[in-house]
């Protein structure tokens, strides 16, 4: 137990507090702390609360993203491949004190914890620990300081940067990529339709049902259950994704060759909207193998004979209905497989019962419109054309039979849903085919790996969260700063995935990568301004500290050392800052 002494010195008392402890075997008092004589502290004891302030600033994630970077050289990286465009120069530009990479490494940190304008970033940036760890004023970085650097990086270096950057991680991680996702997504903007600035801005069908305003698409590739982004490509809106896919897996296999990957040890997955002959003999050109979807309606014989032929397998501990065997597709034979999707068929079949409740509706109030006003003959052709329209969907319209007669000057409207073509219809739903060369893998493991589709899907509904890494808001308007942007944003997620994978290694981590990115952000930085007892000739003494946290949060700041950055800060010099 702590009791509080006193030890006289030289005519003066002084106080201790002291705890007695055995050293030896005999107690000893051993000193905790140091009061000071009796009047200094009284003075401590009355100070009034308004002698000391207090601030909290934002700083997990902060410090954690700054420290990965750090180990990668993402700024270094980055401005090898900055141009200037001072005359007969070579040094790469530098802004408020502050170089490209380091620029671009700061705006991916700010979508990725709190998506803003460039022109708001430093609204955001002051409620974090980011200028006391960088020890510089971030004040004046406006939306033209990041236009400025943003220029500074052509468009074709980009992949060079991302390359790079890869090797690192290769170097520094150890990465699963015996499996990628390829997929591809799009995301709309306000830029105006008379806006000759930006080309790759283009309508089409988007995902976020927006058609009505130009979009910019982005294909990525990602690594197995890391979800790491090994590769991402900005391009016109308006272009199929079976266009794309050519041109990516040429380039992916570039990238491949770069990082050291054997091609041939590798499996490619994606979706069926990919398909052609073409892009399957791209595929197997330098023996990359892989896995993808065929569309049932396109290959109705197979289906009528995987439904004789189905039987059960147990797939990740549930039982499906299966059909496997080995079939010449597009002039190759490849191993197929059919199976039942539970969750494809259950939405299939609510998708068709909402498509007759719209329609029986619609009908059920026409009926009443017809017998509430007396119609001539001569509407019945106008009232044929309405019921046509109302059950024009292809799904329904083999299913509700009607009949429209004319009785005593009236019109009488009937109409009814064949409940046995609704249920084999239904019996149809949830097909799924698969394609693959890999004849030697099991069912499972074609299954599994077509499933593992999740992990690209999950990464673009992490870039859509408006709370963390958000591509949008994208307030520009010319192709070289929106790619260099989709880049910024990319690189973010990068580092994201990067901290999530350790997390889940090493301390077992279960939640989603939005759960980690809270966590994160929830850890703070406390700082507390004592002034002197003379404001006008004492010092403001500062005092930094981590505010208390909870349980998960302390594993994660134990696990990226956290508690240490605030105090090595000037170890981050490394990021860009004032080189």
């Amino acid at each position: 137990m702590a009791t509080i002494q006193a030890r006289a010195s030289r005519g003066n008392k002084y106080w201790y507090i002291v705890e007695s402890r055995r050293v030896n075997g005999k107690p000893r008092p051993i000193m905790l702390a140091y009061l000071g004589k009796a009047n200094d502290l009284l003075k401590r004891l009355q100070s009034t609360t308004d002698k000391i302030k207090l601030k909290s600033y934002s700083h997990g994630a902060i410090a954690a993203l700054l420290k990965t970077a750090q180990e990668l050289d993402v700024c270094n990286v980055i401005n090898k491949h900055i141009e200037s465009k001072r005359k007969n120069t070579t040094k790469y530009p530098i802004r408020n004190n502050l170089t490209a990479g380091a620029t671009f490494l700061l705006a991916a940190i700010g979508r990725l914890c709190m998506p803003t304008s460039k022109r708001g970033f430093y609204d955001w940036a002051k409620n974090t620990s980011l200028e006391y760890l960088l020890r510089t004023n971030l004040s004046k970085l406006d939306s033209q300081h990041f236009w400025d650097l943003m220029d500074a990086l052509p468009v074709e270096n980009i992949d060079a940067v991302e390359q790079e950057l890869l090797k690192k991680v290769f170097e520094t991680y150890k990465i699963d990529t015996s499996s990628l996702f390829f997929d591809t997504t799009n995301f709309f903007t306000y830029i105006h339709t008379t806006n000759e600035h930006c080309t790759i801005a283009k309508r089409g069908k988007n995902k976020q049902k927006r058609a009505d305003l130009r979009q910019i698409g982005l294909a990525m590739v990602v690594a197995k259950e890391s979800m790491v982004p090994l590769f991402h490509l900005t391009y016109e809106g308006n272009r199929h994704d079976s266009v794309i896919f050519s041109s990516v897996i040429h380039k992916l296999k570039e990238r491949m060759s770069f990082l050291n990957m054997d091609i041939k040890n590798h499996t490619v997955i994606f979706d069926r909207g990919n398909n052609s002959k073409k892009n399957l003999n791209l595929i197997k050109a330098d023996g990359l193998h892989y896995v993808g979807a065929l569309v049932p309606y396109q290959h109705k014989e197979l289906v009528n004979e995987a439904f004789n032929n189905l039987g059960e397998a147990e797939i990740a501990g549930n039982l499906l209905h299966v059909y496997r065997s080995k079939k010449n597709i597009w002039d190759e034979e490849r191993t197929v497989i059919v199976f039942i999707s539970d969750g494809l068929k259950a939405g299939q079949i609510g998708w068709v019962y909402n498509l007759l409740d719209k329609a029986k509706k619609e009908l059920t109030s026409l009926q009443s419109e017809i017998n509430e006003k007396p119609l001539k003959q001569r509407d019945k052709e106008k009232l044929e054309q309405k019921i046509t329209r109302i059950t024009r969907d292809k799904k329904i319209s083999d299913l509700i039979s009607w009949s429209l007669t004319h009785d005593e000057g009236k019109y009488q409207l009937n109409y009814l849903v064949d409940q046995e073509k609704l249920q084999a219809l239904e019996d149809k739903f949830g097909v799924r085919i698969l394609m693959t060369d890999r004849h030697d893998w099991n069912t499972e493991e074609i299954i599994k790996a077509y499933h593992g589709q999740a992990f690209i899907e999950q990464a673009f509904k992490n870039l859509k969260n408006p709370y963390h890494l958000a591509i949008r808001p994208q307030f520009h308007w010319t192709d070289q700063k929106i790619k260099v942007h989709y880049f910024i944003c990319v690189l973010g997620y990068l580092l994201a995935t990067l901290l999530w994978k350790q997390a889940k290694e090493k301390i077992n981590f279960t939640g989603t990568l939005d759960n980690f990115l809270d966590y994160l952000n929830n850890i703070r930085l406390a700082v507390m301004l004592e002034t002197a007892e003379d404001e006008k000739k004492g010092c403001v003494k500062a005092i930094y500290k981590l505010e208390e946290a909870s349980e998960d949060e302390n594993l994660l700041i134990q696990e990226f050392a956290i508690d240490r950055y605030h105090i090595e800060r000037r170890k981050l010099s490394g990021v860009g800052v004032y080189t």
